[in-house]
C-alpha cells in the first residue's frame, strides 16, 4: 500500500539577498494558492519577489512532474528562508581605518502541497 505524496518543495542555495529582505517578500505568499502568489510575487516591487518568485515556479514544476500533482490545486503550505554563508568585505574610512561589510546570502524553501 503505497502512500500518496501530496508535496513537493524548492530550494534555492546561496542566493545572494539578504535573509530578512526575502523573508519580506515570503511572507506575503504563505498559505495563498500558488496561482496567487505568482500574481502576487509579479507585481510586490520588492527586490526579493523575482529570486522567490523563481523558487516558487521551480516547486511547481517539482509538484506537476515528479508526483503528478494538478497546478490547480496547489498551495504554498511552508516558504521560510535559512541564512547562507556571509561574504566579509571591508570598506575603507578615514584615517587609514576600515568597516567591515557582511554581504549576507539565503537558502530560500518553498512547500507546495495539493488543498484538501
Amino acid at each position: 500500500m503505497a502512500e500518496q505524496i501530496t508535496s513537493a518543495s524548492a530550494t534555492a542555495k546561496t542566493v545572494r539577498i539578504a535573509p530578512r529582505k526575502a523573508r519580506l517578500v515570503l511572507e506575503l505568499i504563505k498559505g495563498k494558492s500558488a496561482a496567487e502568489a505568482m500574481a502576487i510575487l509579479q507585481f510586490t516591487p520588492r527586490s526579493g519577489s523575482p529570486i522567490v518568485a523563481k523558487v516558487l515556479k521551480s516547486a511547481i514544476a517539482n509538484a506537476e512532474h515528479n508526483y503528478d500533482l494538478d497546478s490547480q490545486s496547489l498551495v504554498v503550505s511552508e516558504a521560510y528562508v535559512n541564512e547562507g554563508p556571509t561574504l566579509k568585505r571591508f570598506r575603507p574610512r578615514a584615517k587609514g581605518s576600515a568597516s567591515p561589510i557582511n554581504k549576507r546570502t539565503s537558502h530560500i524553501t518553498i512547500v507546495v502541497s495539493e488543498e484538501e
